[in-house]
């Protein structure tokens, strides 16, 4: 059996119980190296192998799970935050598929609810934004032009870019083209719930400045809008004058 496990976005004890039990139960762990925290391999047994796949390619991981399958043997492959986000999980899950290997997912906490827990925010204020658009500038992997960075700008809504800070100048233009005002709040999570982690907290006009003063390329989330600012309205939920199935308003 295979799992697919979401490590989380940092911080070692921010794997779900599952997660870590599947890990010290694991015979194989493949862990996405360059981005999941070295501490979590603490969770394995003594005779566990352990391969970084930073260094392998598909079919490298790919023949690894087999072996372990063909020894009757307890796989993990470990991803960053959740695998489901930016996880290139599809792709090794249909060749499991094509040589008859199960395998299941364990889900993991996202960098974007890091982020949104190391700048003490909220994404979806009332009044602000009850839309959250988490999406990425185009690399080495292309971005479909109905996604445009500029078509999700128009909304006006909370975004969260994903593998985008090494593109700062270019993504502050483009948003400012789609129709957020260079004063609309920014911030760049630099490894959310990692030791280092860092929050600036800048505009989207002083994106890029902001990213070179901090020295900040890679391994960052840029959080864009106005649930970043301090104008919102109050909530229904716990309204007194508002009625729900628990509890009647209050005059």
């Amino acid at each position: 059996m295979v799992h697919f496990v979401g490590a989380g976005c940092g911080a070692a004890d921010l794997i779900t119980l599952r997660g870590k039990a599947l890990l010290e139960a694991a015979d194989l762990v493949i862990y996405a190296g360059s981005l999941v925290n070295p501490e979590l391999l603490r969770y394995t047994k003594e005779s566990c192998e352990v391969f970084d796949s930073s260094k392998m390619t598909l079919e490298e991981v790919i023949a690894e799970l087999a072996r372990a399958e063909s020894c009757g043997l307890t796989s993990v492959r470990l991803h960053t935050g959740d695998p489901s986000i930016y996880g290139a999980i599809r792709e090794q899950m249909d060749a499991l598929d094509r040589l008859g290997i199960g395998y299941d997912v364990c889900p993991g906490v996202s960098s974007f609810c890091g982020a949104a827990a190391a700048l003490k925010a909220e994404y979806t204020l009332p009044a602000v934004s009850q839309t959250v658009i988490l999406t990425r500038m185009e690399g080495r992997t292309a971005v479909p032009e109905r996604e445009s960075i500029e078509s999700l700008a128009a909304h006006g809504a909370t975004m969260v870019l994903f593998l985008s800070a090494s593109m700062t100048g270019e993504l502050s233009r483009r948003l400012i083209a789609g129709g957020y005002s260079a004063e609309t709040p920014a911030a760049i999570v630099y490894k959310a719930t990692w030791e280092d982690e860092k929050v600036c907290r800048c505009t989207v006009g002083t994106l890029e400045e902001t990213a070179k003063a901090n020295g900040i390329t890679k391994t960052a989330l840029i959080t864009v809008g106005g649930f970043l600012g301090n104008e919102y309205e109050l909530s229904k939920l716990y309204d007194a004058g508002f009625s729900t199935e628990f509890r009647e308003a209050k005059t």
